[in-house]
This record gives C-alpha cells, structure tokens and sequence, in this order.
C-alpha cells in the first residue's frame, strides 16, 4: 500500500504552478486580494497563540492550582462535582476533560463550517467566546476553583474548534507549491506573537511588587491580558478573511432543514469517506506518533530541567521565552528548505533532529544551564517547522470540498492521543526511577513516526485524495 511500485498506478503530472524563485524563475505574484487575505490568515496565528504560551503553558496550571489548595477541606483535599482528588491534580484532570470533549466537539466543528459557507462568521464567534472566557479568568480568586476550570474548558474547546476553521482555509489561500511556504510564515508570526506578549507578561509578573500588585492580581492580569489580546487580533482576521461557497453543494432550504441533525450525518459519512484514502490514514498515524512525541517534549521538559538538572526557575521561563523566538525563525527556514527540497523530506530531517536532541539531552550534566539552553534552541528550530509543514502536507491528502471536517480530524491526532507520550514518560520513570532514562524513552515516537512517513508515498496519496501534487514533496 505504501510503495508506489505495487498496484497498477499511474502517477499523475505535478502541479502546473511555476516553481519557486530558488529553482531559476520567478513565482508570479499573488494578486491584491489575496495578499490581504493572506495577512488576515497569518493575523489569526498571531492571535490565538498567546492562548497556548501565556495561559497554558505557564500560567495556569500553577495558579489554578494555588486557587484549589486555598478552597481545600482539613484533610487539603478538594471535591469538584463530589469526586475527592488533590488541589495538585486538579489542572491536569480539567486538561484531560477538555481534551476528551474536544475529540467530540472538534469534528462536528470541521463538519457543521465545510457544510455553511460562513466559515468568517464561525471563527469569530469561537475566538471571541474563548477570549471572552479567557479574560474572565481575571474574576478566578479565593477558591473558586470551579469557576477556573469552567473558564478554561470552554476557552479550550473555542481554541480547539477555531483552530479546525482556521486551518480550512490554508488550500484556498496557497497553491500546492506555495503552501508549505504560507503555512511556515502563519506558524512563524504564531510564536512571534506568543512571545511578545509571553514577555510583556513576564516582566510584570518578575515584578509585581513594583507595580503595587500581588502575585496573584499580576497573574491575573496576564492570563485577561491573553484574552484581550486574542479577541482583539481576531478583529484583523476577521475584517481581510472572506466565505467561500462551499465545494460540496447543499442548498439554502436544505441546510437550514438539516441543522444539526445534518451536521450528525455529515460526520458520519466524512467517517466511512475516510477508509477510501487510506494513504491520508496512514499520514494521520504518522502524525499521531511523532506528534504525540512533539508535545510530550514541551510538556516535560520544564520538569526534567528542574528534576533531572535541577535548574533554577528562571533558566526554565528563560528558556521557554528562547523558544518562542527562535521557533520564529526555525518555522520560516525550514518552510525555505522545504520549497528547495521538498516538504516530507524536511519533516523527515526535523524528526532525526529531535531524535538525537533526545539522546543528547540524556547526557547533559546537572546543573549544565548552557547545555539545556542548546538543547531549547535546537527544539525550536524544528519544532515550527515540524507542525507548519506537517500541516501543509496534510492539506494535500484532503478530498476538495472537507477541508475543515478533515482537520477536524487531524486536531484529534494533536489534541486526542497527547496522553501516549506523557504516559509512557511516567511509565519510564516509574519502572527505573530516572528521568534520564524516560526522556530517552520518547524517542520510540519520532522513530515510529518517521517510518510510517518514510514509506508513505506521498504523491500516491495526493493524487488519491483528488488533489494535484506539488512540483516537490
């Protein structure tokens, strides 16, 4: 299946768009509207990235969870819906559930925007409804801790489901061969925009007390100042995007006497459609893996520097700001090399690049701040390169016409198996009782991961999905 050798396949002709400057002649220019429309796309990664960088990665967690210990019992337990855990694993239970509605909610998004043709309309309700609950996280004081879970849930499931829409517009905004360089330049402004405000932040809250604020009045304010900041990039997006018809027909009267009831039957035949591309399944496997990999990264490795280093707090922030920034440049090189080369072959060099950032993070010595700072810097090189252009394949292996009920799919892949990883991290680390030995551990997914996309023929797979390949895969 995997091999273009077998079956009686007849490969079709690659795209007719000129190729890129890089290859001796020019790529026409993109006409006024488009540009704008463009500008409008990347807008929204400027905007909804703060969400990720400021509230969730460094925010949150630890302030809701001060927030369950001050409204604990006697015993320093607390009982959300009547069910006693610890205030320390309050945050990672709310995630969990967030995660597991989003695998529900995500694909009837994609499904109920490919079927409207009010894709405009549908990504401003979402992020202003998930920026509106992200800056009444504000009012999360005392020890309403419900109130913060609440919040983050809905802010959550409005990222996940804006982010399905959002991405449904990359095949109508680039060219097959223009894509992975589009899709690279929104991933880039994304962590440029994360960073900038992550920052700002930082600044306040290293120096609250200066500002006659408490900590927890300075978190507050950074985790409402992510809201505002989200709602009001949105606006830029929203005034340069425009609504397509949508590709596959479904009449006025009929959309409005489907409703929901559509949506359901939409989804389910976008389910049974998926078994006829299975070279796009075998893509969806591929990213799922290394993926999973990918976020398990992000997410320990501020513990391993602090419990495996022993790092000092400041080198972890410090180090999640580099990140940010050189990810900004990692995502706009690497979308460069992918027009030169080709883009499955730059994902497949950015997963060798993980893999041996992996083993040499085993051999860092404790307390060795320069060696861990390398390490990030290496990480944010591929990491923006290894979802920008992750994303722009996939765009390639969609039906015409479901974009947004395919990534629908995809953001699954992101956001509904993230527990393999950190499972497997703790399992480690369980069974040998070293941190050095279950951050090796993750390398099984970048190695699976890039099999499975080594052996996957990617122009077979295009073309299977109706599409026309690009002059370089």
């Amino acid at each position: 299946m995997l091999d273009q050798r077998c079956s009686h396949w007849n490969p079709a002709p690659v795209s007719t768009a000129p190729p890129t400057a890089e290859a001796g002649r020019a790529v026409p220019p993109a006409d006024r509207a488009l540009r704008r429309e463009r500008i409008g796309w990347y807008s929204y990664d400027w905007a909804n990235s703060v969400f990720s960088s400021t509230v969730v990665t460094v925010f949150l967690a630890p302030y809701l969870s001060s927030i369950a210990e001050a409204g604990a019992d006697t015993e320093g337990r607390i009982h959300p819906l009547g069910i006693s855990v610890p205030p320390g694993s309050f945050f990672g239970y709310v995630l969990s559930v967030s995660v597991v509605l989003q695998v529900l909610v995500l694909p009837l998004t994609g499904a109920f925007a490919d079927r409207s043709g009010h894709k405009r309309q549908l990504l401003a309700a979402l992020a202003f409804l998930g920026a509106a609950c992200t800056m009444a996280m504000f009012f999360v004081v005392g020890g309403h801790y419900m109130l913060g879970a609440g919040l983050f849930v809905a802010a959550n499931l409005s990222f996940g489901a804006s982010i399905v829409v959002y991405y449904s517009w990359l095949p109508d905004l680039a060219s097959p061969d223009e894509r992975d360089k589009i899709s690279s330049r929104g991933w880039a402004y994304g962590y440029l925009g994360g960073a900038a405000l992550l920052a700002a932040n930082l600044a306040l809250f290293t120096r609250y007390k200066s500002f006659g604020l408490t900590e927890g009045e300075a978190v507050r304010i950074c985790l409402a100042s992510a809201g505002v900041w989200w709602a009001g990039f949105t606006v830029v997006s929203i005034a340069l995007l425009r609504n397509r018809r949508p590709r596959v027909a479904v009449d006025d009267e009929r959309r409005a006497r489907a409703g929901a009831a559509g949506t359901f039957r939409q989804l389910g035949a976008t389910l049974r459609d998926l078994r006829n591309y299975p070279l796009t399944l075998v893509f969806l496997a591929a990213y799922l893996l290394f993926n999973d990999g990918v976020q398990t990264v992000i997410g320990v490795s501020a513990q391993y520097g602090k419990e495996a280093l022993g790092l000092p707090q400041t080198t972890l922030v410090s180090a999640i700001l580099l990140v940010q920034f050189v990810a900004f440049v990692g995502a706009v090189a690497l979308g460069r090399i992918a027009q030169r080369v080709g883009a499955k072959r730059t994902v497949l060099g950015a997963l060798v690049a993980w893999t041996g950032t992996l083993v040499a993070a085993y051999f860092v010595a404790a307390g060795a701040a320069l060696q861990f700072y390398l390490l990030a810097a290496v990480i944010a090189i591929v990491l923006g390169g290894t979802q920008a252009l992750s994303r722009s394949l996939f765009s390639q292996l969609i039906p015409p016409g479901k974009e947004a009920e395919y990534f629908g799919f995809y953001e699954i892949s992101d956001r509904g198996t993230s527990w393999l990883g950190p499972f497997l991290f703790a399992l480690t680390f369980q069974l040998t009782g070293s941190y050095r030995y279950a951050i090796f551990s993750l390398i099984v997914f970048f190695l699976a991961g890039g099999l499975l996309l080594s052996r996957l023929d990617m122009r077979r797979a295009i073309v299977e999905a109706g599409n026309v390949p690009p002059e370089r895969l």
